[in-house]
């Protein structure tokens, strides 16, 4: 696992945005596994100010996951969300653009389609990832099984506590969403994970330097054989070997061996 700390949270999301752009111009056809939330929303930013002169139009995309019971064209979807925050922005084809649908009539029979068209692209290149204040990935939580394929799951009251930001006051946030599972994000060929701020931090070292447990769903991740974890000086703060991984890659940029 590569360890990468900025010193602040604009470099960071800059890393993660030049990442997904250098893979996009060396691979056109490039299968992109993306994410949402508010820590992906700067990185969306960065990438859209970045793309002058780098075609989407044959990239394929997979988002992680959906709410339960909300439509492609309800405000709150990550269909929206991703139309608003990334796709009406760059030259991208709709055909390509992949997100469970949260409004099937089986979101079980939905989960085993979507899991199925993954494979059928070939995989994911590069999946970037969020990471929740209690572990999770997507919307793996807690006490998810390490060896999950994508499925509906139930949200814990933080998830939802965390997401009621996004909705309004009249608005219940959703229970259940369908999600990639774990086994799902490690296939892989790479995985970014992004988590800035301090409120992250426990999370993050959790991740790192944790057990790999199903306590900390992401921790899974270190057995990724290509998992790049990208954070700021706030998010570092309570890992034990912050001082190594800075001497490894100082203030997160790579050291040419030759």
């Amino acid at each position: 696992m590569k360890v990468l700390i900025f010193p602040d949270a604009e470099r960071a999301v800059a890393r993660v945005a030049d990442t997904m752009l250098s893979l996009v111009r060396a691979n056109p056809e490039a299968v992109l596994g993306l994410a949402t939330g508010g820590t992906m929303e700067p990185v969306y930013r960065a990438l859209i100010a970045r793309a002058a002169g780098v075609s989407f139009a044959r990239v394929t995309s997979f988002n992680l996951d959906e709410y339960v019971g909300l439509a492609p064209d309800h405000p709150q979807s990550y269909h929206a969300y991703m139309r608003h925050h990334l796709f009406d922005h760059l030259d991208t084809d709709p055909a390509r653009l992949h997100l469970p649908l949260g409004n099937a009539d089986s979101p079980n029979a939905e989960a085993e389609r979507y899991d199925a068209t993954i494979a059928a692209a070939g995989g994911v290149d590069l999946q970037l990832l969020g990471l929740g204040v209690n572990g999770h990935i997507g919307f793996n939580e807690p006490g998810s099984s390490l060896g999950s394929r994508t499925r509906t799951k139930t949200l814990t009251q933080k998830t939802r506590d965390d997401n009621a930001r996004f909705f309004g006051a009249d608005e219940e946030v959703p229970h259940y969403a369908i999600t990639m599972g774990i086994a799902t994000i490690m296939e892989a060929r790479e995985v970014m994970l992004l988590a800035t701020g301090p409120h992250k931090a426990q999370a993050v070292a959790n991740t790192v330097e944790g057990p790999v447990s199903t306590f900390c769903p992401a921790s899974m991740i270190q057995f990724h054989r290509h998992a790049t974890v990208v954070l700021d000086e706030e998010a570092a703060a309570k890992l034990k070997l912050r001082d190594y991984y800075q001497i490894v890659h100082p203030d997160g940029e790579e050291v040419d061996l030759g």
